[in-house]
């Protein structure tokens, strides 16, 4: 079970990886064609061309090492969960505010079910 859970965060920050490479690093702006993008971004992140492109065309053979992703995170100034995460934390704050003490039951459940909610938005989908 664990190892299909990794599998899947693997998967997800392989996506991000490959999002990122195509929207940031080497936007269409960058070059014409996909092998001279794919050049741009080997060269901004000092990756070797293969890797780059393997990551490009998210290939299920490779996974992202974390000073991969935090290379990524530096160049692109994208941030993988962190946004998202803080402002998840900050609407349960501000909801925690306005429903108060008033009933703690209907808070509660309220917040389960925001919580699941935004759980289920995230999910990469298969």
């Amino acid at each position: 079970m664990s190892e299909k859970l990794s599998e899947k965060s693997e998967m997800s920050e392989l996506v991000f990886a490959s999002k990122v490479l195509k929207s940031h690093i080497a936007p269409p702006s960058v070059a014409s064609g996909i092998g001279a993008r794919i050049l741009a971004a080997s060269r901004a992140l000092k990756w070797s061309f293969n890797r780059t492109k393997d990551v490009w065309y998210a290939d299920e053979r490779v996974s992202i090492k974390p000073r991969e992703l935090r290379k990524l995170e530096e160049v692109s100034g994208v941030k993988y969960g962190q946004q998202e995460l803080s402002e998840v934390d900050k609407l349960i704050s501000r909801a925690q505010e306005i429903l108060g003490d008033e009933d703690k039951d209907l808070a509660r459940s309220f917040l389960a079910a925001f919580r699941a909610f935004l759980g289920a938005v995230d999910r990469p989908r298969a």
